[in-house]
């Protein structure tokens, strides 16, 4: 079978969206150039549609045109790495996801453990927030809370007032264990965060043990200036949040 059959036939049976890269054909790698010209023939005859270098995907279809691929495709080599998770998507559609804003700009915020410079994948800028603490299929939900109150000031349409509002609906319906785990990986954030975390965990009746572990990582004289009003976290005073 020609090469570019076996590329065609391949491709039919991949779903819509799935980014796929010349390591998905089943063929021997010194023919690698033939299955680069039969993708870029297939780019030019609309077929398929190229994301970046050596990525390409079949676009959905809607009455509108063709459709970006989802967030977790476009990004999925960066989140996980021979069946190990390095990273997770955080930032606005996290925060859309929460809902804590209903504008999803075109930007992708990824959290990883070490420090990556901002790419670009089609319509999509991709930036990295370093994440301090180990990223595990169990904490990632935790980890974007995190990130939501460390960030709660650049929350797209929305206010901080709004944003701990919902953070704080959010906090209060997430189980014991939960809890627990994020009142630990939230002393790997730096103080600010974890004085705001510590008072919307008392405000919902989080167990004492957790917030005095908290307040005791912090310096006992200084003071976090975060704009969020007493009549939303009536505790704030407590946690010398100004």
């Amino acid at each position: 079978m020609k090469i570019s059959d076996i590329v065609a036939n391949t491709i039919d049976r991949l779903p819509t969206d799935y980014i796929f890269t010349y390591t998905d054909f089943n063929i021997d790698v010194n023919r690698k150039d033939a299955v680069v010209k039969a993708l870029n023939r297939m780019v030019a005859a609309g077929k398929i549609t190229k994301l970046s270098k050596g990525k390409f995907y079949k676009p959905r279809q809607s009455r509108f045109g063709a459709l970006q691929p989802s967030a977790y495709q476009i990004a999925k080599d960066l989140l996980e790495q021979d069946g190990e998770i390095i990273g997770y998507i955080t930032g606005y559609n996290a925060y859309s996801e929460m809902g804590l804003t209903t504008q999803i700009p075109a930007t992708l915020q990824i959290g990883t453990n070490k420090y990556r410079r901002a790419i670009t994948r089609g319509l999509y800028k991709i930036s990295f927030i370093v994440q301090p603490n180990k990223i595990t299929k169990t904490n990632i939900e935790l980890l974007r809370i995190l990130d939501a109150i460390r960030f709660i000031r650049e929350i797209p349409a929305t206010t901080p007032d709004e944003a701990c509002k919902r953070l704080v609906i959010i906090l209060s319906q997430l189980p014991a264990e939960k809890v627990k785990m994020l009142a630990t990986l939230v002393l790997k954030y730096n103080p600010a965060v974890q004085a705001l975390c510590g008072a919307m965990l008392e405000s919902v009746g989080a167990d004492k043990s957790l917030t005095d572990k908290i307040a005791a990582s912090l310096n006992p004289v200084t003071e976090y200036k975060i704009p969020v009003s007493e009549s939303v976290l009536p505790n704030k005073s407590k946690w010398r949040i100004k």
